[in-house]
């Protein structure tokens, strides 16, 4: 008989004391493997609700309430999963994929012929879901095998060693992380629908592009009434492309102060930029100097469809162009209301691009595009409208990181490493 060792995680609830118990999990589970079910017949309504291996680590976390797929493959051809069952891919393309479990909330399940599934005997399997797919993502990562395509047999994970406490423990700690999960999933939702508010206010508060010039916009402030200017873009702003210093040459980045932009800034730091990731030196400066604070850069090449407003004088890399307004339209036009109206004209740039070559936004066009101005007043108003659901986004989505960070520290001390 295997000896058992026990242990005791970090953090407990004041109610618990036995020690955590350490044994490999085929003395604690069945495994079993499900049977394939291909692309054509999962369906998004069908009779049998189903999980393919590749949703595992897509769709889903640790629980899973409502499946994405279904199937009309009939029972008899299935592998069914019970509630309380572990999924985990038997195949993936990396590593990080296959270590990602989750717990079936509900029976009859079809599993799909890529899955790992692990019937435990008197535990918990949403406990063992978060452990797993968390605490035990490592070792669960070493015993995959296998280069362009990972595998994960039954038999290593039969002889895998897992850390458990009793089940009344287990069950604390799974409802802990899953209500957790819950305020998370909450948040996340309180994301979208602002976003999607956003974009629908904007559809309305801004005319369409349609290349030619326009009529008012479809929705407005009640105390406005005078009708929005049409200008191409090219006379509302200077246009010039950003650059890459040369990399070979130290005297352009070492102890670099001047903020040098990238996508990744955009990506990490989001659309209104005071400082960037990398820094140049002054010498890496052209003779045409730093483009001026409130520019916007908008990426024209790679990834299309990309902007930021720029607030303080820099430089940026040759996917973007920078649109510095014109003395001429100092009095006429405010920057933080184009930075809204730029999340349409993103949009046109997707459309207008060149068929050959490098992919890059149509210049000619961009530069003759139509956009339609109101007066400064309505400018600010708009502007307003939109920064102040910006800031309940970046209030949400700051929210949403912290309730984030606080799980992940949360189950790196209510799990035992050993």
């Amino acid at each position: 008989m295997e000896m058992i060792k026990t242990y005791t995680p970090e953090l407990r609830f004041p109610e618990f004391h036995d020690e955590w118990q350490v044994k490999r999990l085929g003395l604690i589970a069945k495994l079993y493997k499900g049977k394939g079910i291909s692309k054509s017949e999962a369906l998004t309504q069908g009779k049998t609700p189903c999980v393919r291996y590749g949703e595992l680590y897509t769709y889903y976390g640790e629980a899973i309430k409502e499946t994405k797929s279904y199937t009309n493959v009939p029972y008899n051809d299935l592998f069914l999963g019970k509630q309380n069952d572990i999924v985990m891919p038997s195949s993936g393309e990396t590593k990080e994929d296959i270590a990602t479990a989750s717990c079936l909330m509900k029976d009859n399940i079809a599993l799909g012929g890529d899955i790992n599934v692990i019937r435990l005997e008197n535990n918990d399997g949403l406990f063992f879901a978060y452990y797993l797919r968390n605490g035990k993502k490592n070792d669960i990562s070493k015993i995959a095998q296998g280069m362009s395509i990972i595998h994960l047999y039954n038999e290593q994970l039969s002889n895998l060693f897992v850390s458990f406490p009793t089940f009344a423990e287990q069950r604390k700690i799974a409802l802990c992380l899953s209500s957790l999960d819950d305020l998370i999933k909450s948040v996340g939702d309180k994301i979208e629908l602002l976003k999607q508010h956003k974009k629908g206010l904007m559809q309305k508060l801004f005319p369409k592009l349609t290349g030619k010039k326009m009529a008012n916009p479809e929705l407005r402030f009640p105390e406005f009434h005078e009708d929005w200017q049409h200008y191409s873009m090219e006379t509302i702003f200077e246009m010039k492309n950003g650059y890459t210093p040369s990399k070979l040459n130290p005297d352009f980045w070492e102890k670099g102060t001047i903020p040098w932009f990238r996508m990744e800034d955009i990506r990490r730091n989001g659309y209104v930029l005071s400082d960037s990731i990398q820094h140049v030196t002054p010498d890496a400066v052209k003779n045409s100097g730093l483009f001026p604070a409130y520019s916007i850069i908008v990426a024209t090449t790679a990834t299309i469809g990309e902007h930021a407003l720029i607030i303080v004088d820099s430089l940026a890399n040759q996917q973007f162009t920078f649109l510095t307004k014109r003395k001429s339209f100092n009095n006429t036009l405010d920057m933080i209301f184009f930075h809204q109206y730029m999340f349409i004209i993103d949009k046109w740039c997707k459309r207008n691009t060149n068929s050959s070559g490098l992919l890059s936004v149509n210049m000619p066009a961009f530069k003759q595009l139509q956009v339609s101005i109101p007066s400064i007043p309505e400018q600010r108003k708009i502007a307003e409208c939109m920064s102040s659901l910006d800031t309940k986004i970046e209030q949400y989505e700051s929210k949403l990181q912290q309730l984030e960070r606080h799980k992940k520290g949360l189950m790196q001390k209510m799990f035992v490493k050993f």
